[in-house]
């Protein structure tokens, strides 16, 4: 299929070649849904679907797209952030497979509020989204369009967060897969892969020498779990803030130096936030920061740092480097933001390693097929991923690295499942 038989909305269709070309890089470490794009192939288990995914326009999305497709889904794609998109990866979508994508990096927030109304003019059964943006819109504004939805997947902790809201107030009248807190979902993909990713991010943005730099982590779940322990490896004094006891405990029996954030700002070389909230830094940390202070975000939106704030204290603001401007306070002093405040992992580099996506969205393509076999069978509100299916794509994954783990025998297995057996 041409790229003129689709509608699409990308930036340019002569991309498609570089897109391709780095598509298939990413495949190579990609065999877990490799293995399940074939057997979609031969099954169709979404034929007849009608499908939007609200995404990261990445290489790794785009074999979550393909392995979609292939299973009979009609497929729509969308950007979840602005800053997010590849438009090289967007154009081999549309040229190569004849999927309709709409995402720009850079896009406008008008834009991006038009995509995710095109996304559900698309009618969707199933959506898979990050960060919740298209259900919301749903259940918002397109009530009658509920009866047609089978139900969602969700990637983020953000988006967790507001399907628990939603369902708080009445209003998830639909099962919801927590896609996020499978296991070989966070355990992998928010520890390893953002905290190599966020790394990568701030040092294609800066170039900065991480050794020796006092590195503020706020938030210390799986994703701030990563962050803290990639830069220690290379050479940060890191410090924590948190606001549940048991994780700064945690932090503090991992090695880490926890405190208030007003207590954070004034000695923080580099500031990170993934905590999901609102706000994290605010006026009163920049006023207290050193003149220079780079600060950036990998929670999933641009709320955690208050621009609003920072640029009321502010003369000017200039891009020093690529996704890197220097707000001139009006103090004198200078602070630094990375990627606009966005996802500095995606702005300002490519995000995740394919290695760690390919159980992510594994994840999400047997999240979607689990929906359709189970159609009217669940009731509205969150769903784990089944254990076994969790399970299955962990051993996919050990297969594909060539790693054998033991098997318990008769003797232990019987020995597990028996109360008799004593000391």
């Amino acid at each position: 299929m041409t790229a003129t038989a689709i509608k699409h909305e990308i930036k340019d269709a002569a991309l498609a070649p570089l897109g391709k070309q780095r598509i298939d890089w990413a495949g190579r470490e990609m065999p877990v849904l490799r293995q399940i794009r074939d057997r979609f192939e031969r099954e169709k288990p979404l034929a007849g679907i009608k499908l939007v995914a609200c995404c990261h326009v990445t290489t790794e999305t785009a074999h979550l797209a393909i392995a979609l497709k292939a299973g009979g889904a009609d497929a729509l794609l969308i950007a979840s952030n602005p800053l997010s998109t590849q438009d090289d990866v967007a154009a081999s979508l549309v040229v190569d497979h004849g999927i309709p994508v709409f995402a720009i990096k850079g896009e406008d927030a008008e834009t991006y509020s038009r995509h995710v109304e095109i996304a559900l003019d698309h009618h969707p059964n199933i959506i898979i989204d990050d960060g919740s943006d298209v259900v919301a819109k749903l259940v918002q504004d397109r009530q009658d369009q509920l009866p047609e939805l089978i139900g969602t997947n969700e990637e983020t902790t953000t988006g967790i967060v507001r399907l628990r809201a939603m369902f708080n107030d009445g209003v998830l009248s639909f099962p919801a897969m927590n896609v996020n807190d499978a296991d070989t979902k966070h355990f992998f993909d928010n520890r390893y892969g953002t905290g190599q990713s966020t790394l990568d991010g701030i040092i294609r943005a800066t170039n900065v020498l991480l050794a020796g730099k006092n590195l503020v982590v706020a938030g210390y779940g799986w994703c701030g779990k990563g962050v803290a322990m990639r830069g220690r490896g290379l050479g940060a004094n890191v410090i924590v803030t948190e606001i549940d006891p048991i994780r700064a405990i945690e932090a503090v029996m991992d090695g880490f130096r926890v405190m208030p954030m007003e207590e954070a700002a004034p000695l923080g070389d580099l500031f990170v936030t993934v905590t999901g909230n609102k706000h994290v830094i605010r006026r009163e940390h920049f006023a207290d920061m050193k003149d220079g202070a780079i600060v950036c975000n990998s929670g999933h939106f641009d709320i955690e740092i208050d621009l609003k704030a920072l640029k009321e204290m502010t003369d000017t603001v200039q891009t020093v480097r690529p996704f890197t401007e220097e707000y001139k306070l009006n103090s004198g002093k200078s602070v630094v933001v990375l990627g606009e405040g966005r996802l500095v992992n995606l702005a300002a580099a490519e995000g995740h390693p394919s290695a760690v996506m390919d159980m992510s969205f594994a994840n999400q393509a047997l999240a979607c097929e689990y929906l359709v076999k189970n159609k009217g069978k669940l009731e509205p509100g969150l769903h784990s991923i089944p254990e076994e299916i969790d399970r299955e794509i962990a051993r996919l994954k050990l297969t594909a690295m060539g790693i054998e783990m033991d098997t318990l025998t008769a003797e232990q297995v019987e020995y597990m499942n028996s109360w008799k057996s004593g000391t």
